[in-house]
């Protein structure tokens, strides 16, 4: 017989049938001869309950069989059990499962197992990274996750898209930054044993570089983990005409705030022939798509985070589906922030035109000037990325940043330059190798088309519809500064 998962099980008419179920332990609990053993196997937040009456021993014939099994039960055992499907009289949930057969599959020493009875902090949870999703907390954070990748592919295929998958070790750097992990298969021991010859032979430290002969890497030259695929995925928008990419991107960025990781998933679609007001309307239905689907999919999941992790979760959330996003551009916002500082409003970082909009000036925006999400577009070229258009007055480029209550930025875009002559002239400008970008500009030379993309991390959009505070805590395995272990 097949195991039956307990989402289904709570779900089913107490029919007396033959059933088996499969589980980890979460409380043993014997009174008055009644045993109950609470299980649960991941699939949903409910348990099962599991019922043993040794006040009516003869109602079983495997008595002696379960009282031995009973003995090995601790939190965290593993169990296979059958029984009879039957009416719950305990209030919660409907089912319960009168048991006929039990079996400890694995023990779990309560001397040493690290998941406790007593409330465990999160910095101790991301210690035992391994155990965590058996609490209550990760089992439902995980779960959330595996909808919101589920609902991102229905909402593109959805719309003709084309997934695609971009590379993970790359030449160049998408977003100019040089944040990169480098890919290499050369001895940093050999290379640290030339330098130290080489310095008594009197080298200076400025020409150590010379000691690196990239040719006699594996790639034949300086090669890195991708901060994002949206540069070959601009490659095949232009042939295939929507395509977006969903993987894990990289970026060895020395920062142990609780917004950043290593390693993150990026969302990026890339569309031929749409405008930035294309974009900014794609992201807007993307963004209300998404937390509708959570709150369709994930009920009792987000019931739970907005009980105990973030009180008022499902109706930030709520909100912002039936809100209309307001648009502005840069130029404006800067001067509403301006204003409310004029008017008393405390903020970290002052705000003026040109300095890149902070965290606490995007929900300032969101939270107490128009109270619903608001697109942000037309931002200044020195604080964005070199690949966005130009817009004419020669200062601002067709960018645009999704701004929602509670977390600030939660996606931004751009339209792409697609202007061999401008984004060469940008390339050089920044002091970029223009060399690692040549397939890049050849599409600007090859039937080139407007076309725009946006860009949405994962783990901040599962961190905002979970209402974790820690980034860290909504990735199976956070990587971060020495952070790598398991």
């Amino acid at each position: 017989m097949v195991p039956v998962l307990i989402k289904d099980l709570l779900k089913s008419s107490p029919d007396g049938r033959s059933v088996k179920v499969c589980g980890w332990v979460r409380t043993v609990r014997d009174s008055k001869g009644l045993v109950f053993i609470q299980v649960n196997d991941g699939s949903c937040f409910s348990n099962i309950q599991l019922t043993f009456d040794r006040n009516n021993p003869s109602n079983n014939a495997n008595v002696n069989q379960i009282e031995e099994e009973l003995k090995k039960l601790n939190t965290g055992a593993s169990v296979r059990a059958t029984g009879l499907l039957i009416e719950s009289p305990a209030s919660g949930q409907a089912v319960e499962v009168t048991l006929e057969g039990l079996e400890c599959l694995g023990a779990c020493n309560p001397e040493e197992y690290p998941l406790q009875k007593n409330k465990m902090s999160m910095e101790y949870l991301r210690e035992n990274a391994y155990l965590r999703a058996r609490t209550n907390t990760f089992g439902a954070v995980y779960r959330v996750r595996n909808q919101m990748a589920f609902a991102v592919h229905s909402f593109f295929q959805e719309r003709g898209f084309q997934y695609i998958n971009a590379p993970e070790i790359t030449c160049s750097d998408c977003e100019g930054a040089g944040e990169m992990f480098q890919v290499t298969t050369l001895s940093m021991e050999k290379i640290a044993e030339m330098g130290i010859k080489a310095g008594a032979k009197g080298m200076k430290p400025e020409d150590a570089a010379k000691l690196v002969d990239y040719s006699k890497d594996f790639f034949g030259k300086k090669a890195s983990l991708t901060v994002s695929g949206q540069l070959e995925a601009e490659t095949l928008a232009t042939a295939l005409s929507r395509v977006y990419t969903f993987g894990p991107t990289f970026r060895a960025e020395n920062s142990n705030t609780p917004r950043h990781l290593a390693e993150f998933w990026m969302i990026e679609p890339e569309m031929a022939f749409f405008d930035l007001d294309d974009d900014m309307d794609l992201q807007e239905d993307f963004v209300k798509y998404l937390l509708n689907w959570a709150l369709t999919k994930c009920r009792e999941d987000l019931e739970f985070f907005d009980k105990r992790i973030q009180p008022g979760l499902i109706a930030q959330l709520e909100s912002v589906v039936n809100s209309k996003f307001v648009r502005i551009s840069y130029t404006d916002a800067i001067a509403k922030l301006e204003e409310a500082a004029a008017k008393g409003a405390k903020f970290e970082f002052k705000p003026y035109w040109g300095c890149d909009i902070a965290t606490e000036h995007e929900r300032y925006l969101t939270e107490q000037i128009f109270k619903c999400p608001v697109m942000v577009y037309d931002y200044p070229k020195e604080i964005k990325s070199f690949y966005m258009k130009q817009n004419p007055d020669g200062k601002t480029v067709r960018a645009c940043d999704v701004l929602v209550p509670g977390i600030g930025e939660l996606n931004g875009g751009s339209e792409r330059e697609a202007d061999y002559d401008k984004l060469i002239a940008e390339i050089k400008a920044r002091g970029m190798d223009e060399s690692v970008y040549d397939w890049y500009l050849n599409l600007r030379k090859f039937g080139t088309v407007p076309h725009s993309g946006f860009g949405m991390g994962f783990e901040r959009l599962i961190r905002y519809v979970t209402g974790m505070e820690n980034i860290r805590d909504v990735i199976p395995y956070p990587r971060a500064p020495k952070l790598a272990d398991f």
